[in-house]
Parts: C-alpha cells; structure tokens; sequence
C-alpha cells in the first residue's frame, strides 16, 4: 500500500527509526534524549531525510530556511540547498554577530532565548522553519514569531521527529507542520 502524499515511505521511516539512539537522563534526569547522529553519519539517510523534509514544500514559493541552533543548522541547510533557498540561522542569545530580535521561550526542561538579524527576512521573505525535533514546539512557535518580527512569512515547519506525548504540534496551528517521524 502506497503512502498518502506529504507522507514518507515506510521504508524511510524505518531507516530513519533505526538512525536514531535514545539517551536517557540527558540532558537532565527524566528526559529521553534522541540522538541523531548516528542518522548524520549515514550519508545515504542523511541526504534521504533532508530531501523528504524538503519535498512537501517544492512548489511553495520557500525563499529561506531558517534553522534553529544547533541541529537544526544540520538540516536547515541542506534542505535549503534543496529548495534553491537561503538559509537563515536562528541562534541562542548573543551569537549573531549584528543587531538581533530576540524572543523567549519554554522548553520541556526549562527555558532559554532564541534571536534572529533584524534584516534577515527581506520584503517577501517566504520561509520554512526546520528543526530536528518538536516538543513542546516552544523553540519553534518562538522561531516563527521571530521570522514575523523581521518581515517574513511563515510557510510552514518540517521536523525529522515530534515527541507527541509533549502536545507541540497542536501549538504551532494554523500553519503547516510536517513531520518524518513520531514518537
């Protein structure tokens, strides 16, 4: 049986599934860590992901990636490559090196700051967030409000995974969502 279109082939899904180590108590007791890097380092499923993350979005007019620090830089950028796009970093406070926009933000074991360049979304700016997980959606929810604070718009978001039991996905509504893989 055929996926639904948007939706990835379950043989990616299982690849992707075994790319991904869990880590308990990390980075704090009680958390469940996905690690991604044995994924990374598997250039076919690296190249396999970011494609699938790239391709719901072929024909929507992306101009930019935004990538949020730092995993998300890993495959932000390559999925911009992907879409002919820019890239657009989102980093924690105080590592870009011109004027910021900065928001804060929850996340599922704490808080912490994400900022944008003031000009980094110039007139039309037309852009997808990409993050490798979805959580709370804290981190994300605060990455696309930073875009619409700059003169972006948001296209959407692709994740690698979402943690569903974390409830991020229903706050990021009504923009798109897509995601490979959920746990």
């Amino acid at each position: 049986m055929e996926s639904p279109p948007g939706t990835p082939h379950r043989e990616l899904v299982a690849r992707i599934r075994s790319g991904i180590r869990d880590i308990p108590d990390f980075p704090s007791p009680g958390i469940l860590f996905r690690d991604i890097t044995p994924l990374l380092g598997d250039g076919a499923l690296f190249r396999d992901v970011t494609a699938a993350m790239a391709a719901p979005y072929g024909d929507a007019g992306v101009t930019h990636v935004a990538g949020i620090e730092s995993r998300g830089f890993v495959l932000a950028a390559p999925v911009a490559q992907s879409l002919g796009a820019g890239f657009i970093p989102i980093r924690k406070q105080g590592k870009l090196p011109r004027k910021t926009v900065g928001r804060e933000y929850g996340l599922e074991y704490g808080t912490d700051q994400i900022e944008i360049h003031a000009d980094a979304c110039p007139g039309g700016c037309r852009v997808l967030v990409v993050d490798d997980v979805l959580a709370t959606g804290g981190t994300a929810l605060a990455a696309a409000e930073l875009v619409r604070m700059v003169g972006g718009t948001v296209v959407g978001f692709s994740f690698l995974l979402a943690l569903g039991a974390l409830g991020g996905e229903p706050r990021l509504a009504p923009d798109r969502v897509d995601i490979l893989l959920r746990f």
